[in-house]
């Protein structure tokens, strides 16, 4: 699936091909889940699996494409900070059927390329994408807009999805998580099942059919404050909090964290930044439980645009 937007003049932003695009068929082995008319090309490079991933680096963001805009009856509002957008869901993919037409921000789509369409990441940008079931990972370009269809969280190029093990299928369940210019590329651990909920998000932002989970994945570290005396197990521990961000370079992450506290304001929780694992973890906190963190996170994805998720050490 592919969204087009076609740049009329300096005010007019018109969104196209997504919207319009024939609904994706029941996956099934015969035709491997993609929509009707789409699907693999006839010549498949035969290294496809060397396919290098794509690279972070620093690139401006599209005049256009990164506008709030409709699709399908749907607002959206793009994000604008790249590195603090971490969510899980439902990936597809897109092939031959949109091979060589235009991006939303007016490339050519090559299929055989690490890319990939999401409704609001900023364009261009980066994602890490980890298919949940096989823990393999790529790292792709957000260079289009889209799906906006399916219960779908992002739009992956054949090759993208081929590497991830989810061409026969045509689907799968997988965790996005931008990537800033800096960010540190490590392998991926293996990944402990985990309970998602489900994290509204504002109605400018929600992708159609509102289908992702926000996952709760609780990263080893320790607590950012002094720790309280020991308590029953029934007490509060004090020792959850939500990841905003995580940066390679500590003036990354203070830059991060001056721009959330500006938006933050006075609130209980302090917001700090905590080093581990070679990453600069911008950190506010502690709640009572991962409860009120939850609760927490859902009201502040309005107010910070960033999706946070919880640390429980």
């Amino acid at each position: 699936m592919q969204a087009k937007i076609v740049l009329m003049t300096a005010a007019a932003l018109i969104l196209v091909a997504c919207g319009s695009t024939p609904q994706r068929s029941a996956p099934a082995a015969a035709s491997g889940g993609y929509l009707a008319g789409d699907g693999p090309d006839a010549n498949v490079p035969a290294n496809i699996d060397a396919t290098p991933d794509a690279v972070p680096r620093a690139e401006p963001l599209h005049r256009y494409a990164n506008r709030p805009y409709k699709a399908l009856g749907k607002e959206y509002t793009p994000l604008t900070t790249v590195g603090t957008y971490k969510e899980r869901g439902i990936a597809s993919w897109y092939g031959r059927k949109f091979n060589g037409q235009r991006t939303s921000i007016g490339e050519t789509y090559d299929m055989y390329a690490m890319s990939a369409a999401h409704p609001t990441l900023p364009i261009p940008s980066y994602a890490r994408v980890t298919n949940l079931s096989n823990h393999k990972s790529v790292i792709v370009r957000i260079n289009d807009r889209g799906p906006f269809m399916h219960d779908r969280i992002i739009d992956l190029s054949y090759a993208a999805a081929h590497k991830l093990g989810i061409i026969a299928n045509g689907s799968a369940e997988v965790e996005v998580e931008s990537l800033a210019p800096d960010a540190v590329i490590s392998p991926v651990a293996p990944i402990e099942p985990v309970q998602s909920t489900p994290l509204e998000a504002p109605v400018t932002s929600a992708p159609a059919a509102a289908a992702t989970v926000a996952a709760t994945v609780p990263p080893a570290s320790p607590p950012l404050t002094a720790a309280t005396p020991a308590t029953p197990a029934t007490e509060v521990h004090n020792n959850v909090y939500l990841q905003l961000g995580a940066f390679k370079t500590q003036t990354s992450a203070q830059q991060f964290m001056a721009k959330m506290q500006a938006k933050l304001g006075n609130i209980p929780q302090k917001l700090a930044v905590h080093h581990q694992d070679g990453l600069m973890r911008v950190r506010l906190g502690p709640y009572a439980n991962a409860n009120e963190a939850r609760d927490a996170a859902d009201k502040l994805h309005a107010k910070l645009g960033v999706k946070a998720f919880v640390s429980l050490k």
